[in-house]
C-alpha cells in the first residue's frame, strides 16, 4: 500500500542529487560553475553514503531487523536499489564531466594527463612535486599488511601495482602493491606553465603519476601503474555512557572513532588490475553489502567545488553585492530601530552584517546584561564567535548552546567551545538525545528600571560564510511575548525535565507536529464550511508520513496545497482521490534554497511562520526546533510575496510528481527565475523607498 502513497526517502534523496547534476548539465550556467556543481553532486553523494546508506546497511546486518521495511522495501532490497541508481548517476556524472572538459577546450583550457606535458611543464612538475607534494604524501606498502581498514576516508588514494625484477629482489614478491594517500590539504588542480593563449591544468593524481618511479625508486620496477580508488565510512557517532567523561570528551572521541567506521562504499577505476582490486577489497574488509562501484580514472570529484578561477570571470557567476534592508540602517543603533518595528533579513539578498552588528552592539552596550544564543554551525573565521567572546570580556553574561553533534562540523564546534570557555562564556550542551537545531538569540537590556528583551529567530545558521550562498530568513524583533518564549527555550535546554508552555513559539519536540497538523485540519474545516482552503509550504525536506497523510486528507477535502521542497519529498502529488489538489516543485540554482516558511490562508487572514524545522520525523520529534509566527503586517506580506516569486519560477523549478521527479516546469510565455527575481524585488524596494 505504501508503495502508492509515499516515495522512498533514500530514492527521493538520490532524485534530489540528480537535480544538482542537472545544474552541471545546464548550458546556461557558466562553465566553471557547472564544474563546481559536479563537485557538489559528488560531495552530496559522499555524505549520503556515510550517513543514510550506512544506516540502512547497519539495519540490514541485524538479524532481528533485516526485514525492516524502509517505506516499501526491505533493507537488503533498498541497498541494491541505491547501488543500481548510484551507478547510473555516476555514469551520468562522468559523461557530464567529459562534456565539460570538452567545453573547457573550446575556451582554450586544457586538462592534460601525464603523457601530454612538454619539457617546460616537466621541469615545473618536478620542482612542484619536490617542494609541495612529495613531503605530504603517505605511502603504505600492502603486501605484508593484513588490514588497512582503519585508514581515513577523507582523502582519495592511488593504488599502485609494480612488477619487480626477480634477480634484483629475490626475497620479495614479484608483484608489489602500494597505496598512496592524496591529502585533501593539497590543491587538486595544478595550473601549469602555458603559452599561445592556452591554459593547461593537471589533476594532482596525474602529477603524482609522473613521479611514480621517483617515489618507488628503491624497487627499480620493470613496470608500474597507478589507479585511483576512494571509499566512504559509516559516519554515525557512537557516544558512550561513561559518566566520568564530559560531553565534550565523548563527542571528541566519537568523532575520532568515526574515522575507523566500517566502509560502506568503494569506488575504483574500472581499468584497475583484478589482483589489485581483490587485494584492496580484502584489506579494507569490504563485504557484499557494501556498494562497490566501477568508475572512471578520477574520483573525489567533490574537489571540483574548488576548481580554480583561472582569471576567467566570464566563466563564473557575476558577483552580486548583498543589499541593505529598507529602513534598517547599519550606521544607527540596531536596538533602537527594532524597538519600534520588526525587521526581516533575507540572506544572501540582504547583508549578513545586520546580525553581526546586532551582536557587536550588544557586546559593548553598557545596558546589556546578558546574551543567550544557540549555535549549530559557525564559519572557520567567525565574527559571530568573536562578538560573543568580546561581550564576555566586557562583563556580559553570555550563554551559548553549541551543538557538538552538528554532523561533519563536530571538530570545529568543539574547538570553538573550548575557546569560548576560556573567555568565560557559559556553555550548555542541550538535551540528552536531542540535537539542538533551533536558531535563536535573546538579549536582556536594562531600560530605566525595566528589563527589555531584543533578539532574533532564524531559519539558518549564524554563519557568515554560508550566508553568502544559503537563502535564509532572520527576524529581528523586540516583541516581548515572543522573546519571553525564547527565554523559555533556553530554560528547557538547561533543565530538560521542565516542559514549558509556549504562547507564541512552536517548539520541537513538544508541539511542532501537533500544532501544524491542527492548522492543516483548520484549513479542512474552512473548506467544509464553504470557505477557501489554501496552504503554502516551503522547506528542505518532507518525509514524516503522519503529516503527509494529513496533507492527503486536506487535498481530498478540497484544500489547495502548494509545496516547494528543495530536497527529499516522500509525498506524491497529483494522484486522483489522494493528492490531486497538491502541487510540488523544487528549485535548485546558484544559491542553496534553505528558507522554511509555512503559510495558512486562515479564511483571508493568513497565518505565517518561519522555522528552523523541516517536516521530517527527526526535526519534529528528535530535535529542539523553533517556529516563529510573523505578526508584522509588512513582513508577513513580504513573505507572501517571496513565496509567490519562487512559485512562479519557470527556469530553475522542477516538478516533483513521483514518476518523473525532475521535469522542468516550463512556460512558453515568460522566463521567471526565482533568485534573479528576488534580488530585483529587493532592489526595487530600495529604489521605491528612496
Amino acid at each position: 500500500m505504501s508503495q502508492n502513497r509515499f516515495v522512498n526517502r533514500e530514492i527521493s534523496w538520490l532524485d534530489f542529487n540528480a537535480r544538482v547534476l542537472q545544474e552541471a548539465q545546464d548550458e546556461n550556467v557558466p562553465l566553471i560553475e557547472r564544474l563546481r556543481f559536479i563537485g557538489i553532486f559528488s560531495n552530496n553523494l559522499d555524505e549520503f553514503y556515510k550517513v543514510r546508506y550506512a544506516t540502512v546497511k547497519r539495519i540490514a546486518r541485524l538479524e532481528e531487523a533485516k526485514n525492516r521495511v524502509f517505506g516499501d522495501r526491505p533493507a537488503e532490497v533498498l541497498l541494491k536499489e541505491i547501488t543500481n541508481k548510484t551507478i547510473a548517476l555516476q555514469k551520468e556524472s562522468l559523461d557530464t564531466l567529459n562534456a565539460l572538459h570538452a567545453a573547457l577546450e573550446q575556451e582554450n583550457i586544457f586538462i592534460i594527463k601525464e603523457d601530454e606535458i612538454n619539457e617546460e611543464q616537466h621541469i615545473f612538475i618536478n620542482s612542484y612535486f619536490s617542494q609541495e607534494v612529495g613531503p605530504s604524501l603517505v605511502t603504505l606498502m600492502l603486501n605484508n599488511i593484513e588490514s588497512i581498514s582503519r585508514i581515513k576516508d577523507i582523502n582519495a588514494f592511488l593504488a599502485v601495482r609494480m612488477e619487480l625484477d626477480a634477480e634484483k629482489h629475490p626475497f620479495l614478491d614479484p608483484t608489489q602493491f602500494a597505496l598512496i594517500e592524496i591529502p585533501s590539504s593539497l590543491k587538486r588542480f595544478v595550473v601549469l606553465p602555458s603559452s599561445e593563449g592556452k591554459t593547461h591544468v593537471m589533476l594532482l593524481d596525474d602529477l603524482i603519476r609522473t613521479q611514480l618511479s621517483t617515489i618507488f625508486d628503491v624497487f627499480q620496477s620493470k613496470a608500474i601503474e597507478a589507479h585511483m580508488v576512494k571509499f566512504s565510512r559509516d559516519a554515525e557517532l557512537d557516544i558512550d555512557d561513561d559518566l566520568s567523561k564530559s560531553y565534550v570528551e565523548k563527542v571528541a572521541e566519537s568523532v575520532k572513532d568515526r574515522s575507523h567506521g566500517e566502509a560502506v562504499r568503494f569506488v575504483y577505476d574500472q581499468d584497475i588490475a583484478k589482483d589489485t582490486l581483490s587485494l584492496l577489497l580484502d584489506r579494507l574488509d569490504i563485504d557484499n553489502r557494501d556498494s562497490v562501484i566501477a568508475g572512471g580514472r578520477y574520483h573525489n570529484r567533490r574537489d571540483y567545488i574548488k576548481f580554480p578561477d583561472l582569471g576567467r570571470s566570464d566563466l563564473k557567476y557575476q558577483p552580486q553585492d548583498p543589499l541593505p534592508i529598507v529602513d534598517f540602517d547599519l550606521h544607527k543603533s540596531i536596538f533602537s530601530q527594532i524597538a519600534t518595528k520588526d525587521r526581516l533579513m533575507f540572506t544572501p539578498y540582504h547583508s549578513f552584517a545586520y546580525l553581526v552588528k546586532f551582536l557587536r552592539e550588544a557586546a559593548i552596550d553598557p545596558n546589556v546584561k546578558s546574551i543567550s544564543i544557540t549555535i549549530y554551525r559557525l564559519s572557520k573565521l567567525s565574527n559571530v564567535a568573536s562578538a560573543l567572546m568580546q561581550a564576555a570580556r566586557n562583563g556580559k553574561r553570555v550563554t551559548v548552546q553549541i551543538e557538538l553533534q552538528a554532523r561533519f562540523d563536530e571538530e570545529a564546534n568543539i574547538g570553538y567551545a573550548e575557546e569560548m570557555k576560556k573567555e568565560g562564556i557559559r556553555l550548555i550542551f542541550g538535551v540528552p538525545g536531542l540535537k539542538v537545531h533551533s536558531k535563536i538569540c535573546v538579549v536582556h537590556r536594562i531600560e530605566g528600571d525595566k528589563l527589555k528583551r531584543y533578539g532574533f529567530v532564524s531559519t539558518g545558521n549564524f554563519n557568515e560564510s554560508t550566508a553568502k550562498i544559503y537563502t535564509d530568513y532572520t527576524l529581528f524583533t523586540s516583541h516581548q511575548p515572543i522573546l519571553k518564549d525564547v527565554d523559555k527555550v533556553f530554560r528547557f535546554l538547561e533543565a530538560s525535565y521542565r516542559v514549558n508552555k509556549y504562547k507564541h513559539l512552536v517548539v520541537s519536540p513538544h508541539s511542532t507536529s501537533s500544532f501544524f497538523t491542527s492548522l492543516i485540519e483548520q484549513e479542512i474545516d474552512h473548506v467544509k464550511n464553504g470557505k477557501t482552503g489554501l496552504i503554502k509550504l516551503k522547506m528542505n525536506s518532507l518525509t514524516n508520513y503522519n503529516i503527509i497523510e494529513t496533507l492527503y486528507d486536506a487535498s481530498r477535502a478540497g484544500v489547495h496545497i502548494q509545496l516547494i521542497v528543495r530536497g527529499v519529498c516522500c509525498l506524491i502529488p497529483g494522484v486522483k482521490g489522494m493528492s490531486e489538489n497538491i502541487e510540488v516543485i523544487s528549485v535548485v540554482d546558484k544559491f542553496l534554497e534553505h528558507t522554511r516558511v509555512m503559510i495558512f490562508e486562515n479564511d483571508g487572514d493568513p497565518l505565517v511562520y518561519i522555522s528552523s524545522a523541516d517536516w521530517m520525523t527527526r526535526n519534529l520529534d528528535n530535535r529542539v526546533e523553533v517556529s516563529c509566527p510573523i505578526y508584522d503586517l509588512d513582513i508577513k506580506q513580504d513573505l507572501l510575496d517571496t513565496f509567490a516569486i519562487t512559485w512562479a519560477d519557470t527556469v530553475k523549478a522542477r516538478l516533483l510528481n513521483g514518476k518523473e521527479p525532475n521535469t522542468y516546469k516550463k512556460s512558453s510565455s515568460e522566463q521567471r527565475r526565482t533568485q534573479i527575481d528576488l534580488y530585483n524585488h529587493y532592489k526595487d524596494k530600495l529604489t521605491f523607498e528612496g
